[in-house]
């Protein structure tokens, strides 16, 4: 990481950050109970055990299962609020805004894994939550999703939640809009859409929104066809001249939708992730494409690479599911605050930074003294 950007970032958090409890934030729309799963590798006498460390010793045990089968034991590490709504949302709230979560987080009273997400912001559940056991190891992890609630996650399912004469100013109002998990939400488009028009009915009434940001992040789009993955982008894009919009997606992602908008480069090295992150934002006229791949992050706009910041990587994560979530609250409350896309950058892999290495969401002095420690 570079210690003089870390510092300056620090510093600049400081100075801006009394503003963060005065920004309104509203994130959905999913939510998902998230079991963190290890596999067992070696069973000890006494009752301990060895996971397996690396993806590729479980994709050869499973490999050599064929014909034959095999047993793979999973043991329960905890089980936690999940879903790239709730876990966006409960880092946001933790680094100072006032935040609203929709999504589905329990019907009747909210399932206890969002107990503490309900004790910091304000939710509004569309449902019972999905689930997902995540299987981490060293060099990554795999989730497997049981998403059915999700389909109830509708239009009006939200209007006949927050009230049909309040859902256009709660999406056109608040000072972020995320809007995440298109892959597994069948209804998000139609969503879309209708907040596009909710924002063009009341285009008449105000200018343009130049202080606040709608963010999407597609989700890992491998199970949808390019051509609804491009077109979900193109859609994503209609934002941007009613208020400054933002994409995010891993390195992964990052090649996904570049495949599908036509990217002929390669995708091995950072300097691809640099090419596919300046041809999406050619491609796309957002406000800004973010890549975070594990160890670092770009940042791009109107075809231009605007920051490339290394993180503060670790080997040995104590969490990694919500990283990604984490990256992005981290950048989207720094833009909020007026920071540049380098000093966002580093605010966006602070955050996960830290995350990972405690398994809690930071404060915003949390952040800013994680990142003076990385300057030293």
């Amino acid at each position: 990481m570079n210690k003089d950007l870390a510092y300056r970032t620090s510093q600049r958090l400081r100075e801006t950050g009394e503003a963060a409890p005065d920004l309104r934030a509203v994130v959905g729309l999913d939510a998902f109970v998230d079991e963190i799963v290890r596999v067992v590798d070696k069973r000890a006498p006494a009752g301990g055990y060895s996971s397996i460390e690396q993806i590729q010793e479980l994709g050869s045990r499973i490999v050599n299962a064929a014909g034959r089968s095999t047993n793979l034991e999973l043991v329960v590490e905890r089980i936690k609020l999940g879903g790239n709504g709730p876990i966006m949302a409960n880092a946001l709230a933790a680094l100072g805004p006032a935040v609203t979560c929709i999504g589905p987080l329990g019907e009747g009273q909210l399932h206890p894994a969002f107990v503490e997400l309900g004790a910091r912001a304000s939710v509004i559940s569309l449902g019972n939550p999905a689930h997902t056991d995540a299987l981490e190891f060293g060099d990554g992890k795999l989730m497997f999703g049981k998403l059915e609630p999700l389909n109830d996650v509708t239009w009006l399912r939200i209007e006949e939640r927050v009230g049909a004469d309040k859902t256009c100013d709660l999406f056109a109002r608040s000072s972020l809009v995320a809007l995440v998990n298109w892959t597994m939400i069948p209804a998000m488009s139609d969503i879309w859409e209708k907040i596009l028009d909710c924002l063009h009915a009341g285009q008449g009434e105000r200018e343009r929104d130049e202080a606040g940001y709608y963010f999407f992040d597609l989700a890992d789009p491998e199970k949808h066809s390019d051509s609804a993955i491009a077109a979900a982008c193109h859609l994503i894009a209609r934002f941007q001249p009613l208020r400054r919009t933002i994409l995010g997606v891993n390195e992964k992602e990052a090649f996904l939708v570049g495949r599908a908008l036509g990217f002929k480069g390669g995708h091995a090295t950072r300097e691809d992730v640099g090419e596919v992150a300046a041809f999406l934002s050619h491609q796309l006229p957002l406000e800004a494409v973010v890549v975070h791949p594990r160890a670092y992050a770009v940042v791009a706009s109107a075809g231009q690479v605007t920051a490339d910041v290394d993180g503060p990587f670790t080997d040995s994560p104590l969490i990694s599911t919500g990283a990604g979530d984490h990256f992005n609250a981290g950048f989207c409350l720094a833009r909020l605050l007026g920071l540049s896309d380098e000093q966002a950058a580093c605010a966006a892999v602070g955050t996960s930074g830290y995350y990972v290495r405690t398994a809690a969401s930071p404060s915003l002095a949390d952040l800013a003294g994680f990142l003076e420690t990385q300057s030293r």
